[in-house]
């Protein structure tokens, strides 16, 4: 035997690999290239190593639904409320998923860039839509309700208060037949809302309130006075007054409109333009005054038939009729109110002033 020199412990390490090692190390890098491949086939073709290399599985899009449970879907979900994907990392590479339901947005710093805007937008609309729907199922609710529907009444006429004149008091003697006319338009104060009800009245006046007073229709015509012209305030009135029968002229085509009228005058219009039915005996009517004297003789009847028809009002003695006294804005307002009452207009008024004839 021939003697061999010791072997050197350094240099067995640098002798090459064993047929096993080399085995070893070609599984080893077969192995890497297979998880190399693998994941370069996939869809997103993106790296994704936390699956294989993380020990503890990362909360990510890419996990199956099939492998989480079913979540219960809420007509009110909000994208990033309640969402752990603001807490956790997010993986660079997700995978993106069709679920049953609308998927959680990604966290809002890192938008996936494959996510259809197309899934959020209907839940926008619903919620936009949602008042819009309800409204017009309420009022579909209102139109198919079986109830009847209350109709309202029929409207009627309301008469306005009077005009409070401040020179008519309460307790004054032709107050209340000024309330009457004043509530219905037919005579009207001053501007400084006085009614001078101790004022005469003269005959253009006094066609404005019949105007306002009565509306009959008489003869379409117009008769052109001297003393009055087309552009007067008081024209149209006068022109009714004469059509409509309750007025007259003077001779020569004269109407004097701003002569005050008597209180005889006041009763023949209103008598002529009523049609009232002269009593038999007027003479024995007019019997009732103690100045039945003074009463002109053309107006005898007129008189009589004012006095039967309750239209005669005197203040303040009732016997006392003062035919040719000039006929104060109170006693035409009285009056005028006493031929309404025949028209049925207005209510009948309990006055001592009212002259009646004896049962």
């Amino acid at each position: 035997m021939t003697n061999r020199p010791p072997s050197d412990p350094e240099s067995s390490q640098k002798t090459a690999l064993g047929f096993d090692e080399f085995i070893g190390i070609f599984v080893a890098f077969t192995t890497i290239g297979g998880i190399l491949f693998w994941s370069f086939s996939r869809k997103d073709n993106g790296l994704n190593f936390n699956g294989v290399l993380s020990p503890f599985p990362t909360p990510s899009s890419s996990v199956q639904p099939n492998n989480l449970p079913s979540p219960s879907p809420t007509p009110q979900f909000e994208p990033n409320q309640d969402s752990n994907f603001n807490t956790l990392p997010s993986s660079p590479n997700v995978d993106v998923v069709e679920p049953s339901i609308t998927p959680a947005p990604l966290d809002p710093v890192t938008p996936s860039p494959r996510l259809p805007f197309s899934k959020v937008a209907p839940i926008e609309s619903t919620r936009t839509q949602e008042p819009v729907s309800l409204a017009k199922s309420f009022e579909s609710s209102i139109k198919s309700s079986p109830l009847p529907l209350v109709s309202p009444a029929e409207q009627k006429s309301t008469i306005p208060p009077p005009i409070a004149f401040n020179d008519v008091s309460t307790d004054f003697w032709a107050g209340r037949f000024i309330n009457v006319l004043s509530s219905r338009g037919i005579i009207k104060g001053f501007p400084d809302y006085s009614f001078r009800p101790n004022q005469p009245v003269n005959r253009a006046e006094f066609a404005a309130i019949l105007q306002q007073a009565f509306e009959k229709e008489g003869i379409d015509s117009t008769i052109s006075f001297k003393d009055v012209s087309t552009n007067s305030w008081a024209t149209p009135a006068i022109n009714e007054a004469i059509r409509s029968g309750f007025l007259k002229g003077y001779p020569n085509k004269i109407f004097k409109p701003e002569q005050k009228i008597s209180r005889v005058q006041v009763l023949v219009a209103l008598v002529s333009g009523l049609n009232l039915k002269e009593p038999a005996a007027p003479s024995q009517v007019l019997s009732i005054y103690k100045d039945a004297q003074d009463i002109p003789k053309y107006a005898t009847g007129k008189i009589a038939t004012a006095t039967a028809n309750g239209l005669v009002i005197n203040y303040p003695n009732p016997k006392v009729f003062a035919p040719n006294k000039e006929a104060t804005r109170a006693e035409v307002a009285a009056m005028v109110h006493q031929a309404l009452v025949q028209t049925g207009r207005v209510d009948r008024i309990s006055s001592e002033n009212i002259v009646q004839l004896p049962e």
